[in-house]
């Protein structure tokens, strides 16, 4: 078994329509010792519209994309092949929260499982930022603790200045990844405290410990369990937790246990009308996942403030005497489909559409293994219409000029689509959100210049960025 911590750079926070532009990794043994590290830089695809916002951040510029860069098709299988590389356990800082679903969607759009690197093979996945959490709450001395504007702050870039964990560049991927190598190595430190959080990632553990959480509430022959659960989207004011009683599994998405918030105040004024609005309310648990669910008990409810505990109080008397509501409440989230995209995107239909099957998953073993020239025949072989567009764009994206008139020609097509201001050919991901556009970028441009003081770099990124939009 062996770790492979990584960060990643992007375009843009789309993770349908932006893309990786720097990938870095170091994959070290269980005792943290570095095996081997990647630092990959990849080129802008032509039908991505970078968004002024990520590169002021990170700080890339295009021109080093464009000279040292890879083209996405070939970054992407190398990274694919190293997240699924035998007793691989794959992990981050908020690698769940963000790079890992960007990556699936990225190994998605590449015609490459998705999914692989979080089962096969003895491989996993892990995150230090919910980690972090627990440390901070419970075992507080292992490491000094940021703040801002007199509020704990948990970013990594502070963490790791207040800390020493590098002396990198912030948002630089390799320096990233090197001060969360750091970090897991302060952590484990308390091995105990490491194993038991890290065990949250298993799915058998994670599970057995929800099994075995208390009893609040029973009815109708139905038991509800109560525990807390932590997770750095709680916020610092409320200590990154949230006391909860578990309603079920969900009875469609069968990755997902729904649990009702039990220290919000919305409860006690639902009434059938408002229940479809009520969202916000419940959380959604995935088994060997964040957050983290714990036995409310003295120890692990104690940063609980006595409002929010007379709240989960009087939500508890609120079941008590609502059983026909609140089974009402239950039956809704339980029952509850996400809708249908209309005219969603082929790229980011990942969610929306069914796995490929066997035979589409060979025809893309067979893709990626066969030449130019043979991965243009395989167009006239392809199992579905939509794996034959994606595989259009594929090619376009990293072969353009290479293609016959017929194929390139294709995806020019979309390409306008994609470059037009036209509201009503901009492509739309699985949320309903449309593909960035250049008049936006631009316009963000021209509002970032107004609004914030910028330095000579960001004002030459800038630049960039313009002759390229305007191109």
């Amino acid at each position: 078994m062996t770790y492979l911590f990584y960060d990643i750079e992007t375009s843009g926070l789309n993770k349908c329509f932006d893309q990786v532009v720097q990938f870095a990794a170091i994959r070290t043994d269980l005792e943290f010792n570095e095996l081997e590290r990647y630092n990959i830089f990849i080129k802008l695809n032509p039908d991505t519209v970078p968004s002024p916002g990520a590169f002021i951040t990170h700080q890339i510029s295009l021109a080093d994309l464009q000279n040292f860069g890879v083209c996405e098709l070939e970054a992407i299988k190398k990274i694919h092949q190293l997240l699924n590389t035998p007793g691989t356990i794959s992990l981050g800082y908020n690698s769940l929260g963000f790079d890992d679903e960007f990556l699936r969607f990225s190994f998605y759009r590449n015609l490459l499982p998705p999914y692989t690197h979080q089962y096969a093979n003895q491989c996993g996945r892990m995150d230090l930022y919910p980690m972090i959490v627990l440390y901070y709450l419970f075992k507080n001395e292992i490491l000094n603790w940021p703040e801002r504007a007199n509020i704990i702050s948990l970013k990594l870039e502070f963490l790791s200045a207040l800390n020493g964990l590098h002396g990198g560049t912030a948002h630089d991927a390799l320096s990233d990844t090197e001060g969360v190598v750091e970090l897991a190595k302060r952590l484990a430190s308390d091995r105990k405290m490491w194993d038991y959080i890290t065990g949250f990632f298993d799915k058998n553990i994670d599970k057995k410990r929800i099994s075995e959480l208390p009893i609040a509430w029973q009815q109708d022959g139905l038991s509800y369990p109560e525990g807390i659960i932590f997770e750095g989207v709680f916020g610092a004011k409320n200590y990154f937790q949230s006391p909860v009683l578990g309603l079920g599994w969900h009875n469609h998405y069968k990755n997902q246990l729904l649990w009702l918030k039990l220290d919000t105040e919305k409860l006690v004024n639902l009434t059938s009308a408002t229940i479809p609005t009520s969202f916000d309310i419940i959380y959604r648990k995935k088994i060997g996942e964040c957050g983290f669910l714990l036995p409310s008990n003295e120890k692990f409810s104690r940063y609980l403030s006595d409002e929010r505990r007379q709240r989960v109080a009087e939500n508890k008397l609120w079941i008590e005497k609502n059983p026909q509501l609140f089974a009402e409440l239950v039956n809704y989230h339980l029952e509850y489909k996400y809708p249908i995209v209309p005219n969603l995107d082929i790229d980011a239909a990942l969610y929306q559409n069914s796995f490929r099957n066997n035979s589409e998953e060979a025809w893309c073993r067979r893709f990626h293994v066969v030449d130019l020239k043979d991965k243009i025949n395989l167009l006239n072989n392809v199992p579905t219409e939509n794996l034959k567009s994606q595989a259009i764009r594929v090619l376009g994206r990293n072969y353009h000029e290479d293609l016959p008139v017929k194929i390139g020609s294709e995806f020019d097509l979309y390409l306008a689509k994609v470059k037009d201001n036209d509201v009503e050919s901009i492509p739309i991901d699985y949320r309903g959100r449309k593909h960035l556009t250049s008049s936006i970028a631009l316009q963000q441009i021209k509002e970032l210049k107004q609004n914030r003081d910028l330095d000579t770099m960001q004002l030459q990124l800038l630049k960039e960025l313009e002759n390229l939009l305007t191109y």
